[in-house]
Protein backbone atom coordinates (compact mmCIF):
# COMPACT_ATOMS: atom_id res chain seq x y z
CA UNK A 1 0.00 0.00 0.00
CA UNK A 2 1.64 3.29 -0.80
CA UNK A 3 1.37 5.96 1.83
CA UNK A 4 2.89 9.59 1.46
CA UNK A 5 3.60 11.69 4.75
CA UNK A 6 4.64 15.48 4.32
CA UNK A 7 6.92 16.87 7.38
CA UNK A 8 8.58 20.20 7.76
CA UNK A 9 6.01 22.97 7.49
CA UNK A 10 6.09 25.93 9.92
CA UNK A 11 5.97 29.70 9.97
CA UNK A 12 8.82 31.93 8.76
CA UNK A 13 9.39 35.17 7.82
CA UNK A 14 9.50 36.87 3.91
CA UNK A 15 12.81 36.06 2.53
CA UNK A 16 13.61 32.70 4.76
CA UNK A 17 13.79 28.91 3.85
CA UNK A 18 11.99 25.78 4.54
CA UNK A 19 12.66 22.47 3.35
CA UNK A 20 9.49 19.78 2.91
CA UNK A 21 10.13 16.24 3.46
CA UNK A 22 7.34 13.47 1.72
CA UNK A 23 8.45 10.46 3.18
CA UNK A 24 7.45 7.54 0.95
CA UNK A 25 6.69 3.73 1.13
CA UNK A 26 5.34 0.71 -1.12
CA UNK A 27 6.42 2.20 -4.30
CA UNK A 28 9.41 2.46 -6.34
CA UNK A 29 10.54 6.02 -6.62
CA UNK A 30 12.77 7.01 -8.92
CA UNK A 31 10.13 5.56 -11.50
CA UNK A 32 7.55 6.92 -9.51
CA UNK A 33 5.93 10.60 -10.48
CA UNK A 34 6.25 12.89 -7.21
CA UNK A 35 4.33 16.39 -6.93
CA UNK A 36 4.38 19.02 -4.46
CA UNK A 37 1.09 20.78 -4.68
CA UNK A 38 -0.12 23.39 -2.31
CA UNK A 39 -3.51 24.77 -1.21
CA UNK A 40 -4.40 28.09 -0.21
CA UNK A 41 -7.87 29.34 1.70
CA UNK A 42 -10.54 29.76 -1.33
CA UNK A 43 -8.11 29.07 -3.90
CA UNK A 44 -7.80 25.59 -6.33
CA UNK A 45 -4.53 23.48 -5.67
CA UNK A 46 -1.75 24.24 -6.96
CA UNK A 47 0.95 22.32 -8.92
CA UNK A 48 4.09 23.39 -7.29
CA UNK A 49 6.47 21.18 -8.72
CA UNK A 50 7.27 17.32 -9.74
CA UNK A 51 10.17 14.68 -10.08
CA UNK A 52 9.64 12.09 -12.11
CA UNK A 53 13.52 9.73 -13.00
CA UNK A 54 15.50 12.90 -14.45
CA UNK A 55 12.26 15.00 -14.82
CA UNK A 56 11.59 18.02 -12.92
CA UNK A 57 8.88 20.44 -13.62
CA UNK A 58 8.31 24.19 -11.74
CA UNK A 59 5.80 26.18 -11.60
CA UNK A 60 7.09 29.84 -12.66
CA UNK A 61 5.58 31.42 -9.09
CA UNK A 62 8.64 28.96 -7.45
CA UNK A 63 11.67 28.78 -10.68
CA UNK A 64 14.58 29.90 -9.12
CA UNK A 65 13.01 30.07 -5.76
CA UNK A 66 11.99 26.10 -5.20
CA UNK A 67 14.04 23.08 -5.90
CA UNK A 68 12.70 19.11 -5.75
CA UNK A 69 14.96 16.75 -5.02
CA UNK A 70 14.70 13.14 -4.33
CA UNK A 71 16.71 10.90 -1.90
CA UNK A 72 16.22 6.97 -3.01
CA UNK A 73 17.82 5.20 -0.24
CA UNK A 74 15.45 7.27 1.94
CA UNK A 75 12.78 6.88 -0.03
CA UNK A 76 12.07 10.74 0.51
CA UNK A 77 10.84 13.89 -1.87
CA UNK A 78 12.33 17.08 -0.19
CA UNK A 79 10.90 20.73 -1.89
CA UNK A 80 13.37 23.04 -0.79
CA UNK A 81 12.01 26.55 -0.79
CA UNK A 82 14.31 29.71 -0.58
CA UNK A 83 13.18 33.95 -0.81
CA UNK A 84 9.84 32.82 0.48
CA UNK A 85 7.09 35.08 0.22
CA UNK A 86 3.38 35.65 2.22
CA UNK A 87 1.57 34.65 -1.17
CA UNK A 88 3.83 31.01 -0.50
CA UNK A 89 1.39 30.72 2.27
CA UNK A 90 -0.46 27.68 1.61
CA UNK A 91 -0.93 23.64 2.66
CA UNK A 92 1.67 22.01 1.48
CA UNK A 93 0.97 18.46 -0.03
CA UNK A 94 2.73 15.96 -2.05
CA UNK A 95 1.33 13.16 -4.06
CA UNK A 96 2.18 10.36 -6.69
CA UNK A 97 1.08 10.41 -9.90
CA UNK A 98 -0.64 7.03 -11.00
CA UNK A 99 2.35 6.61 -13.81
CA UNK A 100 5.90 7.43 -14.49
CA UNK A 101 5.72 10.87 -15.67
CA UNK A 102 5.68 14.52 -14.38
CA UNK A 103 2.42 16.39 -13.91
CA UNK A 104 1.24 19.68 -12.44
CA UNK A 105 -2.35 18.75 -12.91
CA UNK A 106 -3.95 17.55 -9.54
CA UNK A 107 -6.24 14.94 -11.74
CA UNK A 108 -3.51 12.67 -12.22
CA UNK A 109 -2.16 11.90 -8.92
CA UNK A 110 -3.76 9.11 -7.17
CA UNK A 111 -2.65 8.92 -3.44
CA UNK A 112 -2.01 12.08 -1.30
CA UNK A 113 -0.37 12.83 1.74
CA UNK A 114 -2.16 14.61 4.66
CA UNK A 115 -0.74 18.31 4.05
CA UNK A 116 1.84 20.46 5.92
CA UNK A 117 0.97 23.64 6.72
CA UNK A 118 3.42 26.39 5.72
CA UNK A 119 3.08 30.50 6.63
CA UNK A 120 5.18 33.36 5.63
CA UNK A 121 4.17 35.90 7.82
CA UNK A 122 6.17 38.90 9.41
Amino acid sequence: QVQLVESGGGLVQPGESLTLSCETSGLTLYYTGIGWFRQAPGKEREGVSCISGRNTLYADSVKGRFTISRDNRKNTVALQMNSLKPEDTAVYYCAMVGGGYCSRDPKFYTTWGQGTQVTVSS
